[in-house]
């Protein structure tokens, strides 16, 4: 079963063109890569959070494999949901399952189960891939779906997710999709995202945590972050870096209700 969009005409543009056009004004095609453990890209409609992802994106030396891990927003399918289906389509085409890894994964995992449904109407993902077919045409992906579970269930799966990756022979980047704080004005949306993005840059899951259940910070990926962070670690990162911060209200206008995106970049120190 092919992966057919799901948001295309609503988040990005439908149109192979304009939406090529469009990814194309919001990269950096002249920015330094950097070699990457993972990243934390925003996923809103492009207008508000597509400057975060381009910007971020650009920064980073793309793997062959992308393992891309997002929120579940629409509550469907199974809490820690491995895409079992085909190829994933964009307007801009078709992008392939890493089956080897996927199987790798489904195998070494006491968390992953094979699923669709978790991920037919999400949009957490696949707003990325379109940056993704940018850089990288004929990347692969594997594409994870979380919900609701406990920060020991994700400090697992991220242990996990780095034995498979490090026992594998390809160059593999995690993708963390997540946008910050939701609907508040623009002062408590910086200050409760500064909170949050110092405790990701520290790679501190555990910081994360109690700051976002002390401070009320409605970071929709945290789930997935704390994967990463955890991954991460395992495999060697020592450092993470902010990339972009802004609001919806830099776009809108608005500053009274803004959603946070951060775009941040999560390596080894060289």
């Amino acid at each position: 079963m092919i992966r057919k969009p799901a948001v295309a005409g609503a988040f990005y543009p439908a149109d192979p063109q304009t939406l090529s056009e469009m990814v194309t004004g919001m990269v950096d095609e002249l920015a330094t890569k950097t070699e990457v453990v993972g990243f934390v890209s925003p996923h809103a409609g492009y207008v508000y959070s597509g400057q975060v992802a381009g910007a971020v994106i650009s920064r980073v030396s793309l793997g062959d494999t992308c393992i891309m891990l997002g929120p579940n927003h629409t509550g469907l399918g199974k809490p820690f949901s491995l895409w079992s289906g085909d190829d994933w389509e964009t307007p801009m085409g078709q992008v392939a399952i890493d089956e080897t890894l996927r199987q790798e994964l489904l195998s070494n995992s006491a968390y992953l189960a094979g699923d669709t449904d978790a991920h037919r109407h999400e949009h957490s993902l696949e707003v990325q891939l379109p940056f993704l077919q940018h850089f990288k045409p004929g990347i692969k992906i594997v594409p994870i779906i979380l919900g609701s579970s406990t920060p020991d269930d994700y400090q697992s799966l991220g242990e996990e997710l780095a034995n498979v990756i490090s026992a594998s022979e390809r160059h593999t980047t995690i993708l963390v999709s997540s946008d910050m704080t939701h609907y508040e004005s623009q002062s408590s949306a910086e200050h409760k995202d500064k909170l949050a993005i110092e405790a990701v840059l520290a790679l501190n899951g555990e910081a994360l945590v109690n700051r976002i259940a002390e401070f009320n910070i409605t970071m929709c990926g945290y789930a997935p972050t704390l994967v990463l962070i955890a991954a991460a670690k395992k495999l060697g990162a020592t450092t993470g870096e902010l990339i972009r911060y802004q609001t919806s209200g830099d776009t809108s206008g608005n500053y009274q209700s803004v959603v946070g995106y951060a775009g941040i970049i999560i390596r080894r120190t060289t």
